[in-house]
């Protein structure tokens, strides 16, 4: 599984150190994995997702833009299994710090509109299909390791945030506020334009 993670953010690009008047394209891929204990069972939810962004660096510490994240999930509790795909558009604001001509730390603040679709498999599904729209905000910390001239890589394990659903057909409405640092992981490798 991580010999496929790393292959396939060799196949994408992401953000560069910062650089005053350049445009910035790219993208990471994630995983995370969470892990619900209750008093008679577990569940276990693992998600992927592909994160493209757009950005204007238009100092050398600051880049606006545009991001959005496609993503699947799957949350199992042995009987009943949930399957989710999920969609975020937005516009993201980040601020670099280069800590010497190699490394430089960088966060990223995102916030925009979600959408999600779940279907539930066994027992107990009453909802089946079920849809639902709200927003979202997020920060998350990373590190960028230059490999050469802006070429380089992204890494980040996690960040925090709040986000919103509304279900259709009466559903619940859910809002939650995460901090998933070590729960997460992130990858992508980077190029200035």
């Amino acid at each position: 599984m991580k010999k496929i993670l790393v292959m396939a953010a060799l196949a994408i690009c992401s953000f560069a150190n910062a650089q005053k008047g350049t445009i910035l394209v790219g993208g990471n891929i994630g995983y995370s994995s969470e892990k619900t204990e209750y008093q008679f069972s577990e569940e276990k939810t693992n998600t992927f997702s592909f994160s493209p962004k757009v950005g204007y660096q238009f100092n050398d510490n600051w880049t606006v833009g545009g991001e959005f994240t496609v993503s699947s999930s799957t949350d199992d509790n042995g009987t009943r299994e949930i399957k989710d795909n999920g969609f975020k558009i937005g516009a993201f604001v980040r601020y670099s710090v280069p800590l010497n001509q190699t490394f430089s730390v960088f966060a990223d603040m995102g916030a925009g509109f979600q959408n999600a679709k779940s279907k539930v498999y066994g027992p107990g599904n009453a909802y089946g299909k079920r849809k639902a729209d709200g927003m979202y905000v997020g920060v998350t910390p990373a590190l960028f390791i230059n490999m050469k001239k802006g070429f380089g890589l992204n890494f980040s394990i996690g960040g925090l945030g709040y986000e919103t659903l509304s279900y259709d057909n009466n559903g619940a409405d859910v809002s939650k506020f995460y901090f998933n640092f070590g729960q997460t992981f992130n990858i992508g490798i980077s190029k200035n334009f």
